[in-house]
């Protein structure tokens, strides 16, 4: 859940929030499912915003984080593929930073359109971790390393069949943005970092002494103001 608070607390994380907003394209007194809601940010910015807002995630510790963030809100620890709603009962679905996890996104997406009402817009999203960019004076090793984090994730590249997914689907007026998040600041990113390196350490693709060397280099860019991460997330909307 920390994780989770510093990603979304990151400059950039509420610009790239109220992106999928736009995408989503919905007026005071809507309703709103946010599916892999995390600790709430969005649940609570959308029903800031005059919205009917649902949160649902499978953790329960996410889901408490969310009531404590957004107390008028609904919520349920539930499935993606499985959600407590009624066909057709919502105007919008958002689901942002889920598909990653997911080994087959297409029963999500099924369920999604179970649950919007005809006429009512979808956003899916996020980050691609085939498309990570981390400055180094040893690019190929950083390469490698960023094949560590991927390993983390059961669907790293996820978010660039999204489009399709949602044509396939049956959606419509599919909509494709990328949103760049820009960070310069080492310690922003220095838990993910270890995390990215000590993942490449335990699927034998470098050793204890790679990993140490490269987070010692990424550590000392932060230090001189050398630091630079690119994280592309994609965002997709279309309308049922």
């Amino acid at each position: 859940m920390s994780l989770l608070e510093r990603i979304e607390e990151r400059p950039g994380a509420a610009e790239l929030r109220a992106e999928s907003y736009r995408l989503l394209d919905l007026t005071r007194g809507a309703t709103c499912v946010d599916v892999g809601c995390g600790a709430g940010h969005a649940v609570a910015e959308l029903t800031a915003a005059g919205l009917k807002v649902t949160g649902v995630d499978a953790d329960p510790s996410a889901i408490d984080a969310a009531r404590t963030r957004a107390p008028e809100a609904m919520f349920h620890v539930a499935h993606s593929d499985d959600l407590p709603l009624e066909n057709a009962s919502v105007d919008g679905y958002r689901a942002v930073r889920l598909f990653h996890l997911l080994e087959d996104s297409v029963p999500t997406v099924a369920e999604a359109r179970r649950v919007i009402r005809p006429g009512g817009r979808i956003v899916l999203g996020g980050q691609d971790y085939g498309f990570l960019l981390i400055d180094s004076s040893d690019q190929d090793l950083t390469d490698v390393v960023l094949l560590g984090l991927e390993s983390r994730s059961v669907a790293p590249r996820a978010a660039r069949s999204l489009r399709d997914v949602l044509l396939d689907a049956g959606f419509r007026d599919v909509e494709v943005v990328v949103h760049t998040e820009v960070v310069t600041d080492h310690r922003l990113l220095a838990r993910q970092l270890e995390m990215a390196a000590a993942a490449a350490v335990e699927k034998a693709l470098i050793t204890q002494d790679d990993a140490d060397s490269w987070l010692a280099e990424q550590a000392d860019r932060g230090r001189q103001d050398r630091f630079l991460a690119v994280l592309p997330t994609l965002l997709v909307g279309g309308r049922r």
